[in-house]
């Protein structure tokens, strides 16, 4: 397997690190902004301390900060360093870590304002939101945490669940403006080390100024960026995160997101929500069904309808012929044009009810599908058979556990609507042809994006297409290449004693 390279573009001419600057002129710059701050203490000693007032908490300056260095004559830096009864303090006349640092809510301590060397003591300011349940894999019953725009606190909601020393995490910063924080996870010992480089070299090489959500990442990583098919799960859930760690997975997090990347990933996994693993695995088993067959109803039935009426009537049975065409009867147009105008229809009430406030669009995709449909019915506009079909088709693809893999379903049905007007029922399954080369060719971090189906892994099968009980899933998916194969003992998971044994 190889790892995944880019061609590294040239320096831009600008120099955002501020590395070539002297200190005066980095001064000069950070003084230009309005909200940093110079402030020159004269006590018992003499020192000058400078911040971002909108990066520092103003309360640790004067409660933490400045008792301690005001109380008593202090003639260096160091006593300064040792003095404060504070963690992570830096001593440096490095023009680049000084400017780095400040910006990152770090403060400055000088003993003369014109000093290069300084003392930076980290008081960063952080206003997060808080704790919330999740929006887009909301589930009845499990938890009810989902992740926030805080790394460290995701990072929290991950590692209590997984209070263990080989939970790690390697920490990387991307975008030459941005200078965002990215963390890359794994569990040592169990996540495969070529997976775990290959995540960290495809990081590092992200060339890109500003970077400010986990789906810029996503985008960068992928193997194939031309695809419509994602090829890492986004995941607004820990437990989830927690959970596909322990298989051998891993997980990319940025600071300012709420959501997660995992990955190795395989397109079932796309169908599987998360509740499903707090089901009996009957009731899950019958679920995942429902999805994948409602996925395929979503995708084939309109395209279908154009192609059995444009081509093919005589496989329409002989009752059902006569509704049809009685349903077409007034109809000026083709079943082509009036499929893809209810499409639109369809995708047009979407966007809308999406982009609007949430109780007004709710309101919009109900009353405005009802006054549409019923509008276009009676104006002969559409018939009704197809109204019904493209309503359902809509409904099935809301069933897709993920949000990603619902967009990349909502935007494969116009090419099956193309190809079944022009070659009807063999154009379908010449684009279903295409669709699936193109699945056999992508992969997720390297590996095979219709696993276990493809290449066959008889053993992943057991949480693929349907869930078997978790007595009977005693290994870790062979596709990630787990060092640690076995999850459990299988004897002694099936073995059940009563308290008289």
């Amino acid at each position: 397997m190889r790892f995944f390279k880019k061609k590294k573009q040239p320096e831009s001419k600008s120099n955002h690190t501020k590395g070539t600057l002297t200190f005066p002129e980095l001064m000069k710059k950070l003084t230009a902004s309005a909200d940093f701050s110079t402030v020159k203490q004269s006590s018992l000693s003499t020192f000058y301390i400078s911040y971002y007032k909108t990066l520092v908490n103003p309360e640790f300056v004067h409660r933490d900060l400045l008792p301690y260095i005001t109380e008593k004559p202090l003639k260096s830096l160091d006593d300064i360093q040792k003095h404060l009864p504070l963690d992570g303090m830096v001593k440096t006349n490095e023009i680049h870590d000084i400017a780095n640092k400040v910006t990152e809510g770090y403060i400055l301590i000088q003993m003369n304002k014109e000093d290069a060397e300084g003392l930076l003591v980290p008081s960063l300011s952080t206003e997060n939101r808080q704790i919330s349940i999740p929006e887009t894999e909301f589930s009845v019953v499990g938890p009810k945490e989902a992740f926030v725009e805080s790394l460290d606190t995701n990072l929290n909601l991950i590692r209590k669940r997984l209070p263990i020393p080989e939970f790690t995490v390697k920490e990387v910063r991307v975008g030459k403006l941005s200078k965002t924080r990215v963390a890359i996870i794994y569990i040592e010992g169990i996540a495969d080390e070529e997976n775990v480089n290959t995540a960290i070299q495809r990081v590092n090489d992200i060339e890109y100024d500003h970077v400010v959500d986990s789906s810029y990442i996503n985008q960068m990583i992928s193997d194939n960026e031309n695809s419509p098919f994602p090829q890492l799960i986004d995941t607004e859930r820990p437990d989830r995160v927690a959970s596909v760690l322990s298989e051998g997975k891993v997980a990319i997090m940025a600071d300012g997101s709420p959501h997660a990347l995992t990955g190795p990933t395989t397109i079932v996994e796309f169908f599987s929500a998360f509740e499903d693993y707090f089901l009996n695995w009957i009731l899950a088993s019958v679920f995942r069904l429902i999805r994948l067959m409602a996925v395929m109803f979503s995708v084939l039935s309109t395209p279908l309808y154009v192609a059995v009426l444009t081509f093919h009537y005589e496989m329409i049975p002989e009752n059902l012929l006569a509704t049809l065409v009685a349903s077409r009867n007034d109809i000026p147009f083709p079943p082509i044009l009036e499929a893809i105008v209810l499409e639109l229809s369809i995708e047009l009430l979407r966007e809308a009810g999406a982009r609007l406030p949430s109780k007004v669009g709710q309101t919009i995709g109900i009353v405005g599908g009802i006054v549409i449909g019923t509008a276009a019915v009676q104006a002969g506009l559409t018939s009704n058979v197809l109204l019904i079909i493209v309503a359902l088709a809509a409904l099935a693809s809301f069933t897709t556990p993920v949000y990603q893999m619902g967009n990349t379903i909502r935007l494969l049905r116009f090419p099956f609507l193309l190809f079944a007007q022009f070659l009807g029922v063999l154009g379908v399954a010449i684009c279903f042809a295409f669709i699936i080369s193109h699945l056999l060719k992508l992969t997720s971090l390297g590996r095979p994006y219709i696993a276990p189906i493809y290449p066959l892994r008889t053993n992943d099968l057991k949480d693929a297409l349907i869930r078997m009980p978790f007595s009977m899933q005693n290994t870790r998916p062979s596709l990630l290449r787990p060092e640690d194969k076995a999850r459990m003992n299988k004897k002694r998971a099936k073995a059940k004693h009563d308290i008289e044994d």
